[in-house]
């Protein structure tokens, strides 16, 4: 069973991302704020769940919460000042568009550029430890993967529908045959080594 709070004194938002990783596409963070003591026996971190648990989630976490926003940075800016600063401009844009500013934030990972004076705490691995944040990081995950089925249907031989940006074989093996798009984010030197010339 998940933690439903870090601390009872002010309102806490969850914060989580999706995509960090990925290979094309947007970086996708969620705030959310639950009501205190929230708890649901599927809620869990978002890597744990098949597609269709998250997608229900999904439908109870914006109906059950106090407030919860989504927000992305693209790929282009992402290539401008790199995937760990355009992390945390996502995470502060979800923030920013919350409906209740909240007076603690909780952070999946281990680092986070503080956001307007508001305290928080960093929790590695806290997507299966708090419910907020289990909860922010199905919104960012179910969010994202619905933006990369989108742009499946104008590249579909990257697999986007299944890979959804990642680096896996199939991905990896339609770069090497068809090259980069729009999409692509050209900072992560995804492209494969040319072969020696002789």
């Amino acid at each position: 069973m998940l933690l439903s709070s870090f601390q009872d004194l002010h309102i806490e938002a969850g914060i989580d991302e999706a995509g960090r990783g990925c290979y094309a596409g947007p970086v996708f963070a969620a705030a959310v704020i639950l009501p205190k003591g929230f708890q649901h026996p599927l809620l869990n971190d978002s890597k744990q769940l098949k597609a269709p648990q998250r997608d229900a989630l999904r439908l109870v976490i914006e109906k059950e919460s106090l407030a919860f926003a989504v927000a992305s940075v693209d790929e282009k800016d992402i290539d401008r000042i790199n995937i760990l600063q355009a992390t945390y401009q996502a995470m502060h844009q979800a923030v920013s568009a919350l409906a209740l500013r909240p007076g603690c934030l909780l952070v999946d990972g281990n680092r986070f550029r503080p956001f307007h004076g508001i305290p928080h705490h960093c929790i590695i691995k806290g997507d299966g430890i708090y419910s907020n944040i289990a909860a922010a990081s199905i919104l960012a995950k179910t969010y994202r993967d619905e933006y990369m089925l989108h742009l499946h249907k104008a590249y579909p031989w990257y697999g986007w529908n299944s890979n959804k940006g990642y680096g896996t074989a199939t991905h990896r093996n339609a770069i090497a045959r068809f090259g980069l798009c729009e999409y692509h984010r050209k900072s992560f030197n995804i492209l494969p080594a040319q072969l020696p010339l002789y």
